[in-house]
C-alpha cells in the first residue's frame, strides 16, 4: 500500500450530504469490473451522459478540479451499503484525501485499509473549503490546493489558514509506513511470537491438540 505522509493536490468541492456508496459506484460495475478499472466508473451518473460523453457541470470533468487529489465532500460520505469498491473507486481517480464533516463508519474505515486518508472536520470549516474552492479558476488552480501533512496533522491552505485535524494512532501510523492491517500484524510478529512462547509456559494446555 502507498505511503500517505504529505499530500499536495488540488481539492475539489463536492457540497453533497448523505453521497451513498451506489451513487460513487453502481452495484452493476462492482461484480464485472477489476479493481483497477474502478476509477473509470466513479461518480458515473454525475459524471457522464447516458451516451457516454463527459457532462460539464460535473467538477471533476473541468478545470482545474480535473485530475484533483483531495474531494472536500460534506455530511455523511460514503454512507449506505458496505462496499469497499466505493474507496476501490475514489482513490482510482486518483484521490487520495478526502475532507468531510462525517463519514459513513465503514467507508471510513475502508479507507485507511486502501491508502485513503479521510478527514473529518467541522461542518462550518468544510463549508468554508467548499466556498474558497469554488473562487478557483482553470488559470489559477493555486487557489484550489491544499497541502495534506499526515504528519504534523494539519491542513495549510492557499488562503493562509491551518487546519488541525486528528486520526487515530494505529490508523495513522499505518498509513505514514503504508501498511494495510495484514502489514500492521506482521510488523509485530515478533512481539506475537514472543506472547505466543510465553503463554505455552504459562498455560500449556491451552495448547495442547
Amino acid at each position: 500500500m502507498q505511503k500517505f505522509e504529505v499530500l499536495r493536490a488540488v481539492a475539489a468541492p463536492f457540497p453533497f450530504a448523505n453521497v451513498d456508496t451506489d451513487r460513487i459506484i453502481r452495484i452493476e460495475r462492482c461484480a464485472r469490473t477489476p479493481r483497477e478499472e474502478m476509477g473509470l466508473w466513479a461518480f458515473e451518473m454525475e459524471r457522464f451522459h447516458p451516451d457516454g460523453s463527459e457532462r460539464d457541470t460535473f467538477v471533476l470533468n473541468r478545470p482545474p478540479f480535473r485530475g484533483a487529489g483531495i474531494l472536500v465532500a460534506d455530511e455523511n460520505f460514503g454512507c449506505g451499503s458496505s462496499r469497499e469498491m466505493a474507496v476501490w473507486a475514489v482513490a482510482g481517480m486518483g484521490i487520495r484525501c478526502v475532507i468531510a464533516p462525517s463519514f459513513g463508519e465503514i467507508f471510513f474505515g475502508n479507507c485507511f485499509q486502501n491508502g485513503v486518508l479521510p478527514i473529518r472536520l467541522p461542518a462550518a470549516v468544510v463549508a468554508q473549503f467548499h466556498a474558497k474552492l469554488a473562487e478557483a479558476t482553470p488559470e489559477t488552480p493555486d487557489r484550489a490546493t491544499l497541502t495534506v501533512d499526515l504528519r504534523q496533522q494539519v491542513i495549510a491552505t492557499p488562503w493562509g489558514e491551518t487546519v488541525r485535524f486528528e486520526v487515530e494512532p494505529l490508523r495513522r501510523e499505518a498509513l505514514l509506513e503504508g501498511l494495510d492491517p495484514i502489514g500492521v500484524t506482521l510488523k509485530r510478529a515478533a512481539a506475537i511470537a514472543a506472547f505466543q512462547a510465553h503463554q505455552r509456559t504459562e498455560r500449556p494446555w491451552v495448547w495442547q491438540a
